[in-house]
């Protein structure tokens, strides 16, 4: 059978991050994609110009529309805004007693550019990331979540998964992308009996926009399907395959779209 998930996000016109790059992750796992739009954005790959947030009680009103109607086997959340849609979303899910959540807790665009208010952190830490069978930070996301200084080693990284665990979710992977530059990163899942480590050669590109957005919607593609461990497994070889066909794009001149459909459409 196939999959039916659900995004719930922002948007990206330049189709490389948010939404966009959601269904397209979606698409090429071989999973339907839904969507609940919670803000439209303004961006390209050169940065967040601006967005507006949807009123949460229309973000709602899509939740059930979606649900009440078709079978969801897993939701991913991304950009959720600010702390109104946050209760928005979270209250909604829970009615409808979705089965696997995957939350990549978005703050803060590629560019550098806030996509979350200040006071909205509460709302995703108490209320969407005890919901949640997975979040996905990477390293500046889980200072916020943790409110600690966003300086790292690989020995914080380890010692900071069960302060993460302990937020709620069934399992954390922390992404390892912004540590100090190796020949490889490295991500670590965490559950509550196992720590795994997927360590990846880095890829020298500029083609990195919606690299958090792909990896979290690939896992959540994969997860009706498969166990957890081994959807983080595929998601992160489907990103990183992805990552290395980016050059095949040509899109904007800032930090370019990896290549979702690196795997179905003919090179060059």
């Amino acid at each position: 059978m196939i999959a039916n998930v659900l995004t719930i996000a922002g948007t990206d016109p330049s189709g490389g991050a948010g939404i966009q790059a959601d269904i397209k992750a979606f698409s090429a796992l071989g999973a339907y994609a839904c969507s609940v739009i919670t803000a439209v954005v303004a961006q390209n790959t050169q940065g967040v110009r601006s967005f507006v947030a949807l009123d949460p009680a229309f973000v709602a009103d899509q939740i059930d529309a979606v649900l009440e109607d078709v079978r969801i086997d897993a939701v991913k959340i991304g950009m959720i805004a600010n702390a109104g849609i946050a209760e928005a979303v979270a209250d909604r899910l829970r009615h409808h007693k979705v089965a696997r959540i995957v939350l990549d807790p978005v703050m803060v665009a590629k560019s550098g550019h806030a996509l979350l208010d200040p006071e909205a952190v509460a709302a995703v830490r108490d209320r969407l990331v005890p919901l949640a069978t997975l979040i996905t930070p990477n390293l500046p996301e889980a200072a916020v979540l943790l409110g600690r200084p966003d300086h790292w080693t690989a020995d914080d990284m380890q010692t900071a998964l069960p302060e993460l665990l302990a937020l709620g979710s069934d399992w954390v992977l922390l992404k390892g992308g912004h540590l100090a530059a190796s020949k490889e990163s490295t991500d670590l899942l965490a559950g509550a009996d196992s720590v795994t480590a997927f360590a990846a050669p880095r890829i020298t590109t500029t083609n990195d926009h919606g690299t958090g957005c792909t990896l979290s919607s690939a896992i959540t593609a994969l997860l009706p399907g498969l166990g957890m461990v081994e959807s983080v497994r595929q998601a992160k070889a489907y990103l990183h395959a992805a990552l290395g066909a980016a050059e095949a794009l040509d899109v904007g001149h800032g930090h370019g779209p990896v290549h979702h459909f690196h795997a179905l459409w003919p090179s060059g």
